[in-house]
């Protein structure tokens, strides 16, 4: 037989998308799964998943859900976060290879060494980080709530922020605390361009700029909002304004244009050398619905960790899921 007549031949045996859709609703009742996506996948996850959110939003929903299986669409934090809340379930990851620039770079080691470089210090680690690293901290906080976090910590105790250091500059703009920043960065938001974001900003005068707190602080300067994915979202919904350019990831266009469909939504430009015209995360791509099936069928990937580790990074959690 022919290579030729071999690929065609497997092209016909191959699942279409509507099998393999059809095909992971029966696995998510026969399994009493749950799918957990974030802004950030792409549309066709999105519009399968049993819930959309933020960081935030889908820690909270991980924590309330009474499946056996929880899918985590999103990256490696995000599932170990739902495993840290949910130890007696099976918590799965279409591609382990999902990872998050920001977490990495912050390496327990190392983030163990600044600790103990500065003892006086309480610890407030953003949700994007790994499980040993929310094991280290004292609290968890997402960008929807950073500053509601920061402040409700006494004055008189110094606090480490990390590992973003744009998210933390710009809670320590808003609260007026000090915080000691470690030197993290989304590879994500600050790719995305202030030259071209400036021209496209003169090109659409009359167009709102909204941003991520984890944009660079020259976006954050010139943004009319900034907030997290959640906060983004409800702003087009609420504000007047018929344009916007939204410095994010650009995932989160789809909930936004199905949600203002009569409004205009353009966005970010990222730099020269990125090959997409906008601010994409490679990581969050890698989840696919063929990869979720998969996941589903197997029953792996699966997140596993250190019990002792799970029981501190939760501790942490749970302070921040107090405040809300």
């Amino acid at each position: 037989m022919s290579p030729v007549r071999n690929i065609a031949e497997a092209d016909r045996m191959a699942p279409s998308p509507f099998e393999i859709v059809e095909g992971i609703r029966r696995l998510k009742q026969e399994k009493n799964a749950v799918i957990l996506a974030h802004y950030y996948q792409t549309p066709e996850i999105q519009e399968l998943a049993d819930f959309v959110g933020d960081s935030l939003a889908l820690a909270q929903a991980a924590d309330s859900t009474d499946a056996n299986v929880i899918l985590f669409a999103g990256v490696h934090f995000m599932a170990e976060t739902a495993k840290i809340l949910n130890p007696q379930r099976t918590v799965l990851l279409p591609d382990l290879d999902a990872g998050c620039s920001l977490a990495d770079s912050a390496p327990p080691e190392k983030f163990q060494a600044f600790i103990a470089a500065h003892p006086d210090h309480l610890v407030v680690s953003y949700i994007n980080c790994s499980a040993e690293v929310k094991a280290m901290s004292d609290i968890i906080c997402t960008s929807s709530n950073a500053v509601r976090v920061v402040n409700s910590i006494p004055l008189d105790r110094p606090i480490i922020f990390a590992p973003d250091k744009h998210l933390g500059a710009y809670v320590q703009r808003v609260t007026g605390r000090e915080l000691l920043l470690w030197d993290g960065e989304c590879e994500v938001h600050v790719e995305i361009s202030i030259d071209k974001l400036k021209l496209l900003m003169g090109k659409y005068p009359d167009a709102k700029l909204i941003a991520h707190p984890e944009c660079t602080p020259e976006i954050l300067a010139e943004a009319n909002h900034v907030g997290s994915t959640s906060s983004l979202l409800a702003f087009v919904q609420g504000d007047s304004a018929r344009t916007f350019i939204v410095a994010t990831e650009a995932g989160i266009l789809h909930k936004m244009r199905a949600a203002v469909p009569d409004k205009i939504l353009i966005p970010a430009p990222a730099h020269a050398n990125n090959t997409c015209a906008c601010s994409e995360c490679p990581y969050m791509k890698l989840n696919t619905i063929e990869k979720i099936h998969a996941a589903l069928l197997h029953g792996s990937p699966e997140i596993v960790m250190d019990e002792p580790v799970r029981e501190r990074a939760e501790i942490a959690l749970r302070r921040m899921m107090q405040l809300g």
